[in-house]
């Protein structure tokens, strides 16, 4: 709650840098590359987001390059569907940190979970098109990015936020690629191709993609060559197999979430991380209107999913706003 008690309030006397400058700092989260806090920004007068590196990692080189491309690379993506970065700094504890909105809400996954397990009450906020709804906001925020020229490679309901008053946030920029950067950390690598022109926009928010981009491009390359980016179950054929991507990775993965939307069952998981490469490489699942009948899912949604997650990427929607443009028509349908 605003008031004027916490608005009305001198600075700090002295200059505070680092981290000193946020108090009330309590771990809220942990994940693979850092540690996510709470804070309260003793300067703006707001509670924020914090995170870090892994205390065995702060002042290791190559973690370090890596957190501040996820910390720059989230920075540069600025759209209603991201989370505003703040402040990108380097703490003499801490290490590299970046401070950012915090977010209230649920991730789309417990939403599905508890749908999954017969919630009434979750199924009736959250209805078939509502759910569709989401990921078509998450489809929305991938294309922004995808006309800066970066892919998130990570796109899964885990990583969709669902806010308190219906926003919908794609988090976890830690794993993005920028097209054409090389693939690799030394010099035996190869590079991406750039997609098409015609493939992307022109203009974003009116300044020249290739202006923003370049700013992306400028950040060191980082990715070793033997390293799997992504969650198994909601990874590409490429990325499986390692090879060149471009955006309709992306399409591919949100296409399973836009299955797991509707029929709240996931079409390629198997018994062990093996069987599900085979599954997503190989094998078709059933449609979604007949994996869950009771959800009364229309064939033209089956139709939309099957072409998102086309094995090759030729035979998938040519980019994220050609999706976004049959998801809405569907919607509108409902």
């Amino acid at each position: 709650m605003i008031t004027l008690s916490n608005t009305d309030v001198r600075l700090p006397f002295k200059d505070l840098h680092g981290l000193a400058k946020y108090s009330e700092l309590n771990e809220i989260a942990r994940g693979g590359n850092g540690i996510l806090y709470s804070a309260f920004d003793q300067i703006a007068g707001r509670m924020v987001a914090i995170k870090t590196l892994w205390p065995g990692y702060r002042f290791e080189r190559s973690a370090r390059r890596r957190f501040l491309r996820e910390a720059r690379v989230t920075a540069q993506i600025e759209h209603p569907g991201t989370v505003p970065v703040y402040e990108i700094g380097d703490d003499n504890e801490f290490g590299i940190y970046y401070a950012m909105k915090r977010i209230s809400g649920e991730n789309f996954h417990a939403v599905l979970r508890r749908i999954g397990k017969g919630d009434h009450e979750t199924l009736e906020v959250f209805p078939l098109r509502r759910r569709i709804e989401i990921v078509t906001s998450t489809c929305r925020t991938l294309s922004f990015a995808h006309a800066l020229g970066v892919i998130h490679r990570d796109v899964k309901p885990e990583n969709i936020w669902v806010g308190n008053f219906g926003e919908v946030t794609l988090l976890d920029w830690g794993t993005a690629k920028v097209w054409g950067e090389p693939n690799f950390d030394d010099g035996r690598h190869h590079t991406t191709p750039v997609r098409p022109q015609h493939s992307i926009s022109a203009q974003v928010n009116n300044v020249a993609v290739d202006h923003i981009s370049k700013h992306i491009d400028d950040l060191p390359t980082l990715t070793p060559a033997d390293q799997l980016l992504g969650t198994p179950t909601y990874m590409s054929p490429e990325q499986i197999s390692n090879r060149d991507i471009d955006e309709r990775s992306d399409i591919f993965s949100a296409g399973i979430c836009l299955y797991e939307a509707m029929a709240v069952a996931e079409p390629f998981r198997g018994k062990n991380r093996e069987e599900t490469f085979e599954n997503i490489c190989s094998r078709r699942p059933a449609p979604p209107s007949e994996r869950s009948t009771q959800f009364s899912i229309p064939r033209r949604a089956d139709e939309i999913v099957f072409k998102a997650i086309a094995k090759q990427p030729s035979a998938r929607y040519d980019s994220m706003n050609q999706l976004i443009e049959d998801l809405e028509e569907l919607i509108q349908s409902l």
